[in-house]
């Protein structure tokens, strides 16, 4: 029996960054003496196992075959016979295909080192293109590694565009997806995501709607930039350079949805496209299944952010509406972050990207305001019912109205 850790652990170390999870693979053992060391299986598909004390994954060395359609089309096969470099060619990127035994041997067959030092992100051998998944894998490590001056190798690419162009794509389940293009989002240059995916066609394959706004101009005064695909770009990578939550990210990267629908004869103008695209946010966010708080505060966004770009313009009646939109009596949280959103829209602009939005603590003014508006008097007074949320409703224009002219003066 002989153990390796694989995997990210192995490219990590050689590249100096932070080893966080670590991979073994053992060679030339059987499931029955994994077990009589104490370990416990966890694998449903092929033998994975726990660690007695440390909790880590080991999985038996293995082969696989492609079966079916899909992330989850192959037949594995794991046994004592299967060697570490059969073991290693499966896996998707040569920079993951290294081993290293317990004194740091490195087992490098297929070249990770080399395409480490070239800064090349390259797949391991043809059967690359047998797995859709590996499409949004290579495009989420380009974003991960971008700011090293890493790319996606030619030929790699290739075969992307051909998986794309192949139907495989179609048969990655909703809950797959949406774990890569989570995780993908929360690196440091998830623009770079979008970007490689639309290089290789899987971006129109996985979100039309987003792969349409590329070309789509919008008024150079207000997007110097022009170009509405550039500007989600930029308004993604703001939300990463100020450290933003999945929700903002997610957010950024549907806000400007509805502009794909637009007319061509109505460019650059986008007359209500902030309506319009509300449907297409919600066909996304069903695509892959997102997460409730990411499905609404995008579809929040969607409907308002130009709402919050003109914050210091509305009426307290229509301040209030939108206050009353986002329950930021009960829900603060999801206020703050439409705000940091809008923010990322109004940076995410060529050359605008230092700007101050003053309307950011505004909006959050205006929503102290309305909730410091007390129950317990209505009530001492005989509100109750449909009354009661009426004179509240009373109360918090009167205290807007007060806000905005203190804020005017």
């Amino acid at each position: 029996m002989q153990i390796y850790k694989v995997g990210g652990a192995v490219r990590d170390r050689l590249l100096g960054k932070p080893v966080t999870d670590i991979d073994w693979v053992v060679v030339g053992a059987t499931t029955e003496e994994m077990l009589a060391k104490g370990f416990r299986p966890v694998g449903a598909d092929f033998p994975v196992f726990l660690h007695p004390k440390s909790g880590e994954e080991y999985a038996l060395a293995r082969t696989e075959r492609k079966s079916g359609r899909g992330y989850g089309g192959f037949t594995f096969h794991a046994s004592p016979e299967v060697t570490l470099e059969e073991d290693l060619i499966r896996r998707d990127l040569t920079i993951n295909a290294m081993a290293e035994d317990e004194q740091q041997n490195l087992t490098d067959p297929y070249h990770g080192q080399r395409d480490l030092e070239a800064r090349l992100l390259r797949h391991v051998s043809p059967a690359f293109a047998e797995d859709p998944l590996r499409v949004l894998r290579v495009a989420r490590f380009a974003a991960r590694y971008a700011g090293l001056g890493f790319t996606v190798a030619p030929e790699t690419l290739e075969l992307m565009r051909q998986l794309s162009e192949s139907g495989e794509l179609e048969a990655l389940t909703a809950e797959r997806s949406w774990k890569e293009i989570a995780r993908a989002l929360m690196e440091d240059q998830p623009q770079v995501f979008i970007q490689v995916l639309r290089e290789c066609g899987a971006l129109k394959v996985l979100m039309p709607e987003v792969d349409a706004l590329f070309g789509v101009p919008q008024p150079e005064a207000h997007h110097p930039e022009i170009d509405t695909g550039v500007h989600t770009l930029s308004v993604l990578e703001q939300a990463a350079l100020h450290k933003q939550p999945l929700t903002v990210r997610w957010a950024c990267l549907l806000h400007d949805l509805g502009k794909g629908l637009t007319p061509e004869e109505e460019w650059p103008r986008h007359i209500a496209h902030e309506h319009r695209g509300l449907k297409l946010i919600k066909a996304v966010n069903e695509r892959f299944k997102a997460p409730k708080d990411c499905q609404e505060l995008a579809l929040l966004v969607g409907e308002y952010h130009t709402h919050g770009h003109r914050a210091l313009e509305l009426k307290p009646s229509t301040l209030l509406e939108l206050l009353q939109s986002f329950d930021v009596y009960r829900r603060p949280q999801r206020f703050e972050e439409f705000i940091a959103t809008c923010e990322m829209d109004a940076r995410g602009r060529k050359g605008l990207e230092q700007r101050s939005y003053p309307q950011a603590d505004y909006l959050r003014g205006a929503a102290a305001a309305a909730r410091s508006v007390a129950v317990q008097p209505l009530l001492e007074k005989g509100f109750k019912g449909p009354e009661l949320g009426e004179a509240i409703k009373r109360e918090r224009l009167k205290a807007l109205k007060a806000y905005k002219d203190a804020a005017s003066a």
